[in-house]
């Protein structure tokens, strides 16, 4: 006799995936298929550094403009909002594949208490968005004079408090 493992769940699995299929091969514009035109949503990639003095985010925004996003800082939350917007070239481009993805976005970041908020600048160029949050002054690593004391200041240090 033969002992057959079950998984439980292993036949809604099937059925689910049998769905999937037949979904996606009837109406692959409505549910993702690799050769449908699809309108997703987009969040620009960000890379966050630091060194002694300053946190710095670069976020790549290629192909906006300016006003096309806005940069505010609010209870040490630094937030970018914007959109890219899909433009049509001409009223007879027929698209058959659109890979870029538009729409809103937002992306937030929580800043540590020690950028001083006052200050910070950002600069655009080149579709890079490169926001420099200076670190401030009383929490920079700084160097701690050590002083060295030898017995002979110690015997001098007590003799003239006992005077």
């Amino acid at each position: 006799m033969a002992l057959t493992r079950v998984y439980p769940g292993s036949e809604l699995r099937g059925l689910q995936e049998d769905f999937n299929r037949l979904f996606t091969s009837a109406f692959p514009r409505l549910f993702g298929a690799e050769e449908g035109l699809q309108r997703g949503n987009w969040s620009p990639a960000v890379d966050i550094f630091e060194n002694k003095d300053t946190i710095t985010v670069e976020a790549d925004l290629p192909g906006l403009n300016p006003g096309d996003f806005d940069l505010s800082i609010e209870n040490y939350t630094l937030t970018l909002r914007g959109e890219r917007r899909f433009e049509k070239r001409d009223e007879g481009d027929n698209y058959h594949r659109v890979e870029r993805s538009y729409g809103s976005f937002m992306r937030t970041f929580t800043l540590p208490s020690t950028v001083d908020v006052e200050d910070i600048r950002a600069e655009y160029k080149d579709g890079v968005l490169r926001i420099s949050l200076p670190k401030r002054e009383e929490v920079k690593p700084r160097q701690i004079q050590v002083a060295v004391k030898t017995e002979a200041d110690a015997t001098k240090a007590k003799k003239a408090e006992a005077r």
